[in-house]
């Protein structure tokens, strides 16, 4: 885990939108994909929930089930850094499956930390492939894997890059969809902190317009969304955290807790579980993102004083919440 501390760099996002108000186009030929095919669709998101940092996280896990028990989801999404695929996390992964007939998983980098493989993950979590595409309502979901080695941009740390083989993959699955698509990511794939051939990804993306209705992204811990070629990319925030790092550790909870789960020093923790619930109703061409709150544990990042290079600002995009959202047929998504 010592590599949480070198991967701060990473761990900051700057949208070149503001959080509130970003002007979106729809292409018309993706709105008659969702009036022709697709049924009314809703999406239980949580992810980085980090098992294996937070002392708390299966309750955590819990709070989420609980309020999908009630939106009845059309499937759940794991948007990755969700626990490593070792025997002692069983019970967690386990509870996750067995909720809801349809879920996806998607990897994200510290999944595969302490030695642990993409192939562990796809055979413990219960996952077709590293990467995979899946239809839901109507929707086709592409899922991918921003962890692969390979990148000419990387100088070490996490790999975060999709390479030829799997864009290729992506390409053809877009283009021979006769679905709208929603495409998913544990890494962003558009802004700062997205993966090293973000902009190869994009063009992909933005060449598959006419069909892709947005992205979806977790690893940063914030709650922000971005936009390229036309194409919203929105970025759920933990169910967890914000991370600090070593300049800002301190704690907040019991030093019962601290010692035996060290990393949350480097963490400004959520008192509450964040997650949210994606709604797209194809009649009325609207998306909506429900908003959750929750309040710090302990101090602030601002109260602490953070600030890093290239960071989302304190009390903006770092905050402990997901913002309500929503897409509309006029192309906007707004607060």
């Amino acid at each position: 885990m010592e590599s949480m501390n070198k991967q701060w760099s990473r761990r900051a996002f700057l949208g070149s939108a503001a959080a509130a108000c970003v002007s979106l186009a729809i292409p018309a030929s993706a709105r008659n994909l969702l009036s022709t095919n697709a049924r009314r669709l809703k999406l239980g998101l949580i992810t980085d929930l980090h098992h294996d940092v937070m002392h708390d996280s299966m309750q955590r896990l819990e709070a989420f089930l609980h309020a999908m028990d009630s939106v009845k989801p059309d499937a759940l999404l794991q948007l990755g850094d969700f626990a490593y695929p070792s025997p002692k996390n069983k019970p967690l992964i386990n509870r996750f499956n067995a909720a809801h007939p349809t879920r996806l998983h998607v990897i994200g980098n510290h999944d595969t930390d302490s030695g642990f493989t993409h192939q562990q993950c796809i055979d413990v979590w219960g996952m077709p492939a590293s990467y995979y595409s899946q239809v839901v309502n109507g929707f086709r979901f592409i899922v991918l894997n921003g962890n692969e080695k390979g990148s000419p941009k990387n100088k070490g740390g996490y790999p975060a890059y999709i390479g030829n083989t799997q864009a290729a993959w992506l390409q053809q699955q877009i283009m021979d969809s006769r679905e709208p698509v929603i495409v998913l990511s544990h890494q962003p794939l558009a802004g700062f902190m997205g993966i090293d051939n973000e902009e190869e990804i994009q063009q992909i993306l933005t060449a598959g317009k006419d069909k892709v209705l947005l992205a979806i992204n977790g690893h940063t811990h914030v709650d922000a969304v971005h936009y390229a070629g036309d194409i919203p990319y929105l970025t759920i925030n933990s169910a967890s955290y914000f991370w600090v790092g070593d300049n800002y550790k301190h704690e907040c909870y019991t030093p019962e807790i601290h010692r035996d789960y060290p990393w949350i020093s480097y963490t400004c923790p959520y008192k509450d579980s964040l997650f949210g619930t994606l709604t797209i109703d194809p009649v009325k061409f609207t998306i909506t993102l429900e908003s959750r709150s929750s309040e710090w544990v302990g101090k602030s990042p601002e109260e602490l004083g953070f600030r890093e290079k290239d960071s989302f600002d304190p009390g903006k995009e770092i905050v402990p919440l997901i913002r309500e959202r929503k897409l509309s047929a006029k192309g906007r998504i707004r607060k």
